[in-house]
């Protein structure tokens, strides 16, 4: 894909509003060992199931230019 500049930000919001609506954690990329002094749940190598509610993006950009995204399940 490429780096998509002003898309990526879009793309992965995208990407968190599906993985709440499969209910699919994407995995760390590049994560092979955990440090055994940070006691976080990581997702290595692969995907897993998961009941998702609430996502966060956090993007990136050119200039320092950072922001976030906080996404929430739809409820009716």
């Amino acid at each position: 894909l490429g780096h998509t500049m002003g898309a990526a930000s879009a793309i992965e919001a995208a990407a968190c509003a599906l993985m709440i609506k499969h209910g699919i954690a994407l995995p760390t990329i590049n994560y092979e060992e955990p440090d055994p002094d940070c006691d976080l749940d990581y997702i290595p190598n692969k995907a897993r199931e998961m009941k998702l509610d609430i996502v966060i993006s956090n993007a990136y950009a050119f200039a320092g230019n950072t922001s976030s995204l906080v996404l929430r399940k739809f409820k009716r």
